[in-house]
């Protein structure tokens, strides 16, 4: 089940730059190899920009060759929620943080092992916080 921040449309557009606002509260996807993090290799964790919340640490983070920054797992189970996304005329998994229901990007049974997945996740949806 996702989580919810109590804020308002307002409140989210106050907090988040246009593009943050337009991914993570209106499922917008930032084009492929423009992002902050789609070439980044520092070690550290990606949180979510709207709140915070640890999702994925840099440890399963890869080079996907799809323009966005992919990871094999979140950081726990917990940290992500998944919903099906029938939109754009196709079957996708999208992931949400599952502590304020901001959008992220999809999930693809196309990864590396040991999970198979790849979490294809919007730069602009993140913020990185070095160890």
């Amino acid at each position: 089940m996702t989580g919810s921040m109590p804020k308002t449309d307002a409140q989210w557009r106050a907090a988040l730059t246009p593009e943050q606002y337009a991914i993570c509260r209106c499922s917008a996807t930032e084009p492929p190899f423009t992002g902050a993090f789609w070439d980044h290799h520092a070690d550290g964790v990606y949180a979510c920009v709207a709140c915070g919340a640890a999702l994925f640490d840099s440890t399963a983070k890869y080079d996907s060759g799809s323009g966005w920054p992919s990871y094999g797992q979140p950081v726990a189970r917990e940290a992500v929620a998944l919903k099906p996304d029938d939109s754009h005329g196709m079957r996708r998994i999208e992931v949400c943080c599952a502590a304020c229901d901001s959008h992220l990007g999809h999930v693809f049974p196309d990864g590396p092992k040991p999970t198979g997945l790849r979490y294809c996740i919007n730069s602009a949806a993140l913020r990185f916080d070095p160890r």
